[in-house]
C-alpha cells in the first residue's frame, strides 16, 4: 500500500468506515466505546470479526497479521484446531456447572507438573483476581499487612494493584531510588496507600534498603520477572535472586506474576532465571483464549484456602474453574512442547532484531526490549531499564508507527508490544519486516528530527 507521510491517519480513517460507525454507536452506550481500556485506540479502535492462525479480519473486511494475540493469550494463534474442537465438544455437553469437574483437576495437574514452585493451585476468572488472592494469601499467611510492588508493574485493576503502575506525571514519582506510592486512578481506598511500598525495578540495593525498613510489617513482594505493561523490560542478572534472598531474610512471601511470562518456557520465566517464588500467578495462555487465571505455590500457604481448615480463606466466583475454560486451556497447554517454546522464542528474537535493524537503517533511534516471543518497541536514544526510562520515550513517534503498521496490514499493541504466536513463521516475519521498512522509509525524516 502506498501511503504518504501526512496521511497515516487519513488512510486509517478511509479504510475503516464500518469500525468508525460502530464505534460512534458504541460510545453512546459504553463509556469510551469499549469495556477494555487496553483495546482503545485513537481516534477509534478497529472492530475485529474473525481470526485464523496469525491473521485477523476487521469489520471492513481487511486482513492483517496479528502480532498481539489478545495481549499474549493466544500463543497458538486464533481458532487452533485442538482448542476449537475441545471447546465445541464441551459446549455441546454444558459450559459450566456449580460443581468441580475432571478437566479442572487435569489443568491443575498440568500446571503443577510444569511449574516446579507450584505444589497446589486454584483457578480464577482473571489475572486481577489471581493477584488479588495471592496478595491476600500472603497477608493471611504472614499476619502482616504491607505489600511491596514495583514502579511500573502491572498486576490487574484491584486496589492493591493500582498503585504506581501507570503514573505519567514525573512530579509525582519521588526519588528514583525511593518511589512514592501514587494512585493510578481515582476511587482507590486511601488505606491501600498506607500499606503499599513501591520499589524501583532493577535497583537491588535500593530495594534492600526499603524492604529492610519495612521488614516487620512486610507480607509480600510481588514482581513481574519482566515488566510487561512498561515495555517488556527484563530483570537484570541477579535481581530476582536478590529479591528471593530479601524475602527469606524478612519472612515475606515472594510472588512472581507470570501471567504473561509463563509463555517463555514450560516452567515460566522463573525456570529460566532459576529463582523459586513462594506463589505464582498465571493466566493468558492457560485459558486457550477463554477467561482463565490461576494462583498457586507452596502447599503450606495454599492450604489456607482448604475449606476443612479452621478459619480458612474463602474464594468465590461463579466461573472459577468453568469446564469450558478448563478444556480450552488444557488443549492449548498440551500443544506446548519444549520444542514449541524454543521455536517460538527463536522467531521472536529474529523479529525483534529485525525491527531494530530496519528502523536503525533509516537512522531512527529505536530499541526492542524483551525475551523470546515477547518484546516491545521503544523510540529512544537509550534502552530502558525501568518504568521511568520507558515512559519518557517519544510517544508520538510510537503512535504514528503503530498506525502506520496498521495501514500496512500489521497489528501490535498501541504501546508497541508484540507477542508472537506459533503460526508466525519465516514468511510472516518477512512480511512484517517489509511493512516496517515501508513505514520507516516514509516517516524517517520527521521522526529522526523529533528523536534527536
Amino acid at each position: 500500500m502506498s501511503v504518504t507521510v501526512a496521511s497515516e491517519l487519513e488512510t486509517y480513517l478511509a479504510s475503516s468506515p464500518k469500525s468508525a460507525e460502530l464505534s460512534a454507536r458504541a460510545r453512546e452506550i459504553i463509556p469510551g466505546g469499549t469495556t477494555r481500556t487496553s483495546t482503545y485506540l485513537q481516534p477509534y479502535p478497529l472492530y475485529q470479526v474473525s481470526g485464523a492462525g496469525c491473521r485477523v479480519v476487521d469489520l471492513d473486511g481487511r486482513e492483517r497479521i496479528d502480532l498481539l494475540g489478545n495481549y499474549s493469550a493466544l500463543i497458538l494463534g486464533h481458532a487452533h484446531p485442538s482448542v476449537t474442537a475441545a471447546v465445541q465438544a464441551q459446549a455441546a455437553a454444558g459450559a459450566s456447572f456449580a460443581a468441580p469437574t475432571p478437566p479442572e483437576v487435569a489443568l491443575a495437574a498440568e500446571l503443577v507438573n510444569r511449574i516446579d514452585s507450584i505444589e497446589q493451585v486454584r483457578f480464577a476468572s482473571s489475572g486481577t483476581e489471581a493477584t488479588m488472592f495471592a496478595m491476600r494469601l500472603a497477608r493471611a499467611f504472614t499476619g502482616r499487612t504491607v505489600i511491596a510492588r514495583f514502579e511500573g508493574g502491572y498486576h490487574g485493576s484491584h486496589d492493591y494493584a493500582s498503585i504506581s503502575g501507570s503514573v505519567t506525571d514525573p512530579a509525582l514519582w519521588g526519588a528514583r531510588e525511593r518511589p512514592n506510592p501514587v494512585p493510578d486512578t481515582a476511587g482507590l481506598d486511601p488505606a491501600v496507600l498506607d500499606t503499599t511500598v513501591v520499589l524501583p525495578f532493577n535497583d537491588l540495593e535500593a530495594c534492600s534498603r526499603i524492604l529492610t525498613e519495612h521488614a516487620d510489617d512486610l507480607a509480600a513482594i510481588i514482581v513481574e520477572p519482566m515488566l510487561g505493561k512498561s515495555g517488556m523490560i527484563p530483570a537484570q542478572d541477579g535481581f530476582l535472586a536478590g529479591l528471593r534472598e530479601i524475602a527469606d531474610e524478612t519472612g515475606a512471601v515472594l510472588i512472581f506474576d507470570e501471567i504473561m511470562t509463563l509463555r517463555l518456557a514450560p516452567g515460566g520465566l522463573q525456570s529460566v532465571v532459576g529463582v523459586r517464588p513462594d506463589l505464582t500467578t498465571s493466566g493468558k495462555i492457560i485459558g486457550g483464549g477463554l477467561p482463565v487465571a490461576a494462583f498457586g505455590g507452596r502447599a503450606d500457604i495454599m492450604q489456607l484456602m482448604n475449606p476443612t481448615t479452621p478459619g480458612f480463606l474463602p474464594q468465590g466466583g461463579t466461573f472459577n474453574g468453568a469446564i469450558i475454560g478448563m478444556v480450552a486451556g488444557l488443549a492449548q497447554m498440551q500443544e506446548l512442547t519444549t520444542g514449541t517454546y524454543a521455536s517460538l522464542n527463536a522467531n521472536g528474537e529474529r523479529l525483534r532484531r529485525g525491527f531494530v535493524d530496519v528502523l536503525r537503517s533509516h537512522d531512527i533511534p529505536a530499541f526492542a526490549t524483551g525475551i523470546g516471543s515477547l518484546f516491545n518497541v521503544h523510540f529512544s536514544t537509550q534502552a530502558p531499564h525501568d518504568y521511568r526510562d520507558a515512559i519518557l520515550g517519544e510517544s508520538t513517534v510510537l503512535a504514528e508507527f503503530v498506525m502506520g503498521l496498521i495501514n500496512e496490514g500489521v497489528l501490535l499493541a498501541p504501546r508497541g508490544m508484540v507477542a508472537l504466536s506459533t503460526p508466525i513463521g519465516e514468511d510472516e516475519i518477512a512480511e512484517v519486516l517489509d511493512a516496517v521498512e515501508r513505514v520507516a522509509a516514509r516517516n524517517a525524516a520527521r521522526w529522526v528530527g523529533r528523536l534527536s
